[in-house]
């Protein structure tokens, strides 16, 4: 059912950089009028598509909606977190056996973003 989402930065270098560097990404950039989107890589039937963006009316925050990022390894993307200027909110948690293992960290911006992956 989920198409679409977007996370809501207050400095979009700062997400940008931060966000290629967790995840090892190329983030490309466009404007539209006053609102700035950093869209992340989409492989077309691959998933859910993303952006970055930046808009008075978008506030970074750690409660609401939890996206998801799936992972190969989780430990992967969390040992870059901290170096990128992120905070370690939920270091690597097994789920179960069948469904994997998950983690969270707290974003350049504030916001609170999720990590999956069936190891």
């Amino acid at each position: 059912m989920i198409s679409w989402f977007e996370i809501p930065v207050n400095d979009m270098a700062r997400a940008k950089s931060f966000y290629e560097t967790v995840f090892d990404i190329e983030i490309k950039e466009m404007e539209f009028g006053v609102v700035k989107m950093g869209w992340l890589p989409f492989n077309e039937g691959d998933g859910v598509a993303g952006t970055l963006i930046q808009q008075e009316s978008y506030i970074p925050s750690q409660e609401g909606t939890l996206v998801y990022f799936k992972s190969e390894d989780i430990t992967t993307e969390l040992n870059r977190v901290e170096d990128a200027g992120g905070k370690i909110y939920l270091g690597k948690t097994k789920i179960s056996e069948e469904h994997g293992s998950m983690g969270v960290f707290i974003d350049s911006e504030g916001n609170r973003i999720a990590l999956h992956s069936n190891k």
